[in-house]
């Protein structure tokens, strides 16, 4: 892999504080070498349109006010999108989906009944420096799908409410049965704290935020630092659906009630959502329950946090807290909208980037600085287009709904077009949050790791001499942990930054997981209120970035990626990193096996994946000789089997844990909800300390990975048969 720095460029990126970027000439992947120069001076071109200010002014628009889905202030901010891309050029399309969601936080009150009567307090405090703070429209601190309910009870901590911590629990003797069970944010989905404690036989669930995990034991808190006061709630989505997308409509897009062909729904009393009662608080009032803890049992090792009191396994007989939430759900319409550049020459080849535009309050870190970002990269990518420099293939920029509920619009517009994606998909390039701080980081599927690397090759980083990629790289040298939304823990090769792994969380899943399309997100990162009421236009101004630079970098380092997957001669896949990530995957399975099957082997699977390094490496020599060549005959031809190559790990019967999550390579963990789960067949068997299913997950994994290696066989096959160059398209 070329780690060179890139081409000159010398862009109006110096106005927001860029120093010229010097660089060394380079080989683009994917270009026939009379294109390179060409394609080099449109992103030179590309990035002399950059403005903070355009950044700042769409993020003002976007986050002005509070927004949750289904408000008429989230219909407001669709239209903003909406007009903004069509000022610009683009085709704009809004496509409703009538989904079931819950109507808002409802009713809500948390007190101790024992051995004191006192109200808990639900919501953020006011601060005169922030004057969003203040707006009548921001609700209460509350998680959406919760059960109603009106409860009292004795309590019981659980640490982060993990399957691990509920297993210990148990072990140590420890019932949960008619407890409320008071857990911290961390560790998983907050949705599984619900589903565990459910299970146990809990009546209630209390999640706090714990100063040792994001507050005063981290440094300053808001509003004098970043980090989480006393009074900041994480809101969040309680869903544990086996699937994606609307609670009504597993599998199929909810259309409108009033369209033809709408899919039938399920009855509410079919579909498994919790019972219980569930609502956040902050730490200031979980201080008031855990102080009065006296149970016999301190924690164990691990499970203190940062309040300052011996956290106890149990309140006692004497503590009684009471836990009340009625939240109803109903029907409700949502919005995706959908911005496309046609393309010039491969129409049917579709270049997919996305953000949700729904938020918890003002969404100024989350979602919207990525929504703001995407708006300016749509207004520079129109200007050339309007110039006559249109893309190669058809770019579609798409605003989702609903993502903060239960990732609900991308997936419905997903299974609305799942035949067209499926054949025309090139990528799928998810950017929530994408401007969050100043620190870079991404995750990926395979094929998508080395185009993120060269991109940021080529951008400077404000403010300095070093390439966004150089420090990106500094980060990983100084140990300096990235997170991107929906990432986890990567396959780092030797001399490469650390890509992660593409899990749960936020609107890659249905394009990657369940149609099968290569998927990347990536993103500027930073301090952040996370869910809270603070995630407004104050926060952003004095921590997220104060000189609004970093919208432009990100642009610039998106708008790359974009222009080449657009324009390149043959897709700019890495074809053989496939086999170098799935030999690291299935040693880990092989690992988390033989921790309960010593002699388990994955040896069978590993010979199929040497197999498939030979055809890859040939597929790969193939490619740049055809390329080197200057041949174009076969494109179309060519670049539908490259589409066609992740789609080998796509199977009809999915994933035990859900039938939904098609893809055998990657899902989220169901046990956890956000991190990723590579190869997830075998880890969800491991999960369950089984070797039952182990015979058949290896025909299946051995299937897709010979698939994979006879396409790759067959694109070298067709890249290498003779052709005059500079012959037909």
């Amino acid at each position: 892999m070329n780690h060179q720095l890139l081409t000159k460029s010398i862009f109006a990126g110096l106005a927001f504080g860029f120093t010229t970027l010097t660089t060394h000439a380079q080989t683009l992947s994917g270009f026939i070498p009379g294109r390179q120069a060409e394609q080099l001076k449109l992103e030179s071109e590309f990035k002399s349109k950059q403005s903070s200010a355009a950044f700042k002014n769409h993020l003002e628009k976007l986050s002005s006010v509070p927004h949750i889905t289904g408000s008429k202030e989230n219909e407001q901010v669709r239209d903003y999108i909406a007009e903004t891309m069509r000022r610009a050029g683009w085709q704009v399309d809004i496509y409703p989906h009538d989904v079931l969601l819950p109507k808002g936080p409802g009713e809500i009150a948390v007190e101790l009944v024992e051995p004191i009567r006192q109200p808990l307090n639900i919501r953020e405090f006011l601060f005169k420096e922030d004057k969003y703070s203040s707006d009548p429209r921001l609700t209460p601190g509350y998680n959406a799908w919760s059960g109603s309910g009106d409860v009292t009870a004795e309590v019981v901590y659980a640490n982060y409410g993990r399957k691990e911590d509920f297993e210990q629990l148990k072990a140590m003797g420890i019932s949960v049965k008619d407890k409320i069970v008071l857990a911290r944010y961390g560790g998983n989905f907050r949705g599984y704290k619900a589903q565990f404690a459910q299970a146990a036989g809990a009546i209630g669930v209390i999640i706090f935020t714990d100063p040792a995990d994001s507050g005063y034991m981290r440094g300053l808190t808001f509003p004098e630092g970043p980090y989480y006061s006393e009074s900041v709630i994480q809101r969040g989505s309680l869903i544990t659906t086996p699937y994606t997308g609307d609670p009504l409509t597993p599998g199929e897009a909810a259309l409108p009630m009033d369209a033809k062909n709408t899919p039938k729904r399920l009855d509410l009393k079919d579909v498994v959502l919790h019972k219980i009662p569930v609502t956040p608080l902050p730490y200031g009032s979980a201080t008031e329950i855990l102080k009065r803890m006296m149970g016999a049992r301190a924690v164990p090792a691990g499970w203190q946090g940062g309040l300052p009191y011996t956290y106890r396994l149990e309140g006692g007989s004497a503590l009684k807290v009471r836990l009340m939430v009625k939240q109803e759900k109903a029907i409700q319409r949502i919005y995706e909208v959908v911005g496309t550049l046609t393309g010039a020459e491969f129409p049917d080849e579709w270049i997919i980037a996305g953000c949700h535009y729904d938020a918890w309050s003002y969404g100024a870190t989350d979602p919207n600085s990525g929504t703001a970002m995407l708006l300016s990269m749509t207004e520079s990518l129109g200007k050339l287009a309007k110039a006559g420099q249109r893309p190669r293939r058809t770019i579609k920029v798409c605003h989702w709904d609903a993502e903060e509920p239960g990732v609900i619009g991308s997936a419905e517009w997903s299974e609305q077009f799942r035949d067209e994606l499926t054949q025309k998909g090139v990528v799928y390039m998810n950017y929530d949050a994408a401007v969050s701080g100043r620190i870079f980081g991404a995750s990926a599927s395979p094929s998508m790791k080395k185009l993120l690397i060269e991109a940021t090759q080529s951008v400077q980083y404000p403010d300095s001499n070093k390439t966004v990629y150089q420090h990106w790289m500094a980060q990983k040298a100084m140990g300096s942990p990235t997170h991107v939304t929906g990432s986890s823990a990567p396959a780092v090769l030797a001399g490469e930054p650390s890509i992660g792994n593409l899990g749960g969380g936020s609107d890659h899943i249905a394009p990657y997981m369940h149609i099968g399309i290569p998927a990347l997100s990536a993103g500027m990162e930073g301090p952040t209120l996370y869910h809270s009421q603070y995630d407004d236009l104050y926060f952003y101004d004095k921590f997220a970035d104060p000189t609004y630079k970093m919208g432009a970098t990100m642009e610039q380092v998106v708008g790359t990626m974009t222009l080449r997957l657009a324009n390149a001669d043959l897709v700019p896949y890495d074809v053989a990193r496939y086999p170098a990530d799935l030999a690291i995957h299935l040693k880990a399975a092989e690992k988390a096996i033989q921790a309960y099957a010593p002699t388990y082997s994955i040896a069978t699977l590993l010979t199929a994946v040497d197999a498939l390094k030979k055809n890859a490496d040939a597929c790969e020599t193939a490619r740049q000789t055809y390329l080197k060549a200057g041949r174009t005959d076969k494109l179309i031809e060519l670049n539908k089997e490259l589409r066609m190559l992740e789609r080998s790990f796509i199977d009809p019967k999915g994933n035990a844990f859900g039938g939904w999550y098609k893809s055998l390579y990657a899902s989220s963990d169901p046990n956890s909800g956000y991190a990723s789960w590579m190869l997830p067949g075998l880890l969800y068997e491991a999960s369950l300390k089984s070797t039952a299913n182990l015979p058949d997950l290896e025909v299946r994994y051995k299937k897709a990975i010979q698939t994979l290696s006879d396409k790759l066989q067959m694109l070298a096959q067709g890249m290498g048969t003779p052709a005059a160059i500079g012959g037909s398209k």
